[in-house]
């Protein structure tokens, strides 16, 4: 299962497994987004290669209008896949709290 939307203060809202089969959902939603976004990671759960490839697209998009998408609440599991991939250094990442 993948949710992903706007939450009550504006940022990006994505729950479940960003993997292949949620990519188009994903990279649909996404390319509405200008400017800067924050993205709330609390309940996500997961992401594949596809997921990068979604989020790096996205990323490079704004990037190139001068925004960017800063990752929020990322837990360890997710955190270590940015970290393991080299997209940390792409993406400003706030791990979650507590």
């Amino acid at each position: 299962m993948f949710e992903i939307g706007i939450g009550k203060e504006g940022e990006i809202t994505v729950a479940g497994r960003l993997d292949a089969a949620q990519a188009e959902k994903a990279q649909g939603f996404l390319d509405t987004i200008e400017g800067s976004a924050v993205m709330d990671c609390a309940r996500l759960d997961y992401v594949s290669s596809a997921g990068l490839g979604v989020l790096l697209r996205t990323q490079k998009r704004l990037m190139s209008g001068g925004g960017a998408i800063r990752l929020v609440n990322v837990n360890p599991h997710i955190h270590n896949i940015f970290r393991y991939s080299g997209f940390d250094h792409i993406f400003e990442l706030e791990a979650a709290s507590g």
